[in-house]
């Protein structure tokens, strides 16, 4: 409790701290992950000790959860199908067939040097780090700049691969657990199916509740704007809320809810200015997120660090992300400055931390369980470092060429400001 109880006001001083130089740094290479994770490690058990919490902790389970489940929904809720249905070749491409050979590429390398992993750990690492986290590389999604058809496919990419990842981290997980022996086969079957089919029915019933309310109310100006920000952050809650007791996955069920919600609003043609509040609640919990990330994980991790970690994360981050992306472009014919821009910013995140936690939830099911999470925790902090510090200048390089290799791929956005 003591720990705690200094650990809140150190992340509160911290969150105040960089609210007070957040448009100075903004478009800069030192990113909001940068500074909140730098900050953690500082502020962590490895250092000065002020963010005392162990990795098992409740409230650190709980933070997370709560996190990707707000950013699951937000994401998802935000997918226009009809509007991207004009730019539908890109993303689709980088899930449909860069995120599967991504995932196959990390497998393979995680069972070349890691040598150490059982075959369902190598996996389960591969499909860990296979989601990507826009928010580390803001300036990459956010430049009126760049080419629309790129900020929109990275940004889709990222929108929907956390969600995609969860049922196949599920059963990945399951997978491996059996296979060591913690969980017999049926049990993993049946978790998996509870899990995914509970998640679905939750998820869709949160869905259809909140967009009812939403549009039902604002039809007979029943609610009051300020209520009506609250109804997206309610419904997420609630999705996952209802998820857990019936044994379904409350991150399946915030995401299919956000589809849900989404897809029901916008054709009850209700105005969209609500998603504002869960947008920045999902932002603020994903700032504590990083703070605790590197406090609690991240300095450990360092003490265990290894050349064959820092070797995969090395190459997680750039072979096994980069080369699928450049297939799965194949036939449509980009140039090479686009292949190589596209292949970069694959940042790894926030998905990748809660996954990672969900593990550690549960100690010794996994053999080689400290060394699957010591990789993932350590290219999880080279990505923050390598794609923070790169976006902003790369993504501006990349808008000039663009501008100068004008074509339809290379269109810039229209600048929102005018």
């Amino acid at each position: 409790m003591a720990a705690m109880t200094w650990a809140l006001p150190a992340i509160a001083v911290v969150l105040l701290g960089f609210a007070a130089i957040s448009r100075r740094v903004a478009g800069t290479p030192i990113t909001a992950p940068i500074v909140f994770t730098v900050t953690g490690l500082l502020l962590g058990v490895e250092a000065a000790g002020v963010v005392d919490v162990h990795a098992t902790a409740e409230i650190v389970k709980l933070l997370a959860e709560v996190t990707l489940a707000l950013v699951l929904f937000s994401d998802a809720a935000h997918v226009d199908l009809a509007e991207l249905r004009t730019e539908i070749s890109l993303p689709a491409r980088l899930l449909g067939i860069g995120l599967p050979l991504t995932i196959a590429a990390g497998f393979g390398a995680a069972a070349i040097v890691l040598g150490d992993l059982a075959w369902p750990e190598a996996l389960l690492l591969a499909v860990i780090l296979a989601p990507t986290d826009a928010a580390l590389g803001q300036a990459v999604v956010t430049l009126p700049v760049l080419p629309m058809r790129i900020r929109q496919g990275l940004n889709v990419e990222s929108g929907l691969n956390d969600g995609i990842c969860v049922p196949l981290f599920l059963i990945v997980l399951a997978i491996a657990q059996a296979e060591a022996g913690a969980i017999g086969d049926g049990a993993a079957a049946r978790l998996v199916t509870e899990q995914i089919g509970y998640g679905v029915v939750a998820g869709v019933g949160a869905g259809v509740l909140a967009a009812a309310v939403l549009a039902t109310a604002s039809r007979r100006h029943a609610l009051d704007p300020l209520w009506a920000h609250t109804v997206p952050v309610t419904a997420a809650l609630l999705a996952y809320t209802a998820a857990v007791p019936l044994g379904g996955s409350g991150f399946i069920a915030a995401f299919v809810g956000g589809l849900t919600f989404g897809a029901l609003r916008r054709r009850a043609d209700v105005d969209d200015d609500a998603g504002h509040m869960i947008d920045e609640t999902g932002d603020l919990f994903s700032a504590v997120t990083f703070i605790v990330f590197g406090a609690v994980l991240l300095g450990p991790a360092l003490g265990r660090l290894s050349w064959a970690v820092l070797g995969y994360a090395v190459v997680s981050l750039t072979v096994v992300r980069m080369i699928p992306v450049a297939l799965s472009l194949v036939g449509t014919h980009p140039r090479a400055p686009t292949v190589a821009f596209l292949g970069w910013f694959g940042p790894r995140g926030l998905a990748t931390i809660v996954f990672a936690i969900l593990i550690i939830e549960e100690p010794g099911e996994l053999p080689h369980e400290e060394l699957l999470l010591t990789t993932a925790v350590i290219t999880i902090a080279l990505s923050v470092l390598a794609h923070g510090l790169t976006a902003a200048p790369l993504a501006a390089r990349y808008a000039a060429w663009a501008r100068a290799h004008p074509r339809p791929e290379n269109r810039p956005a229209p600048d929102p400001r005018r």
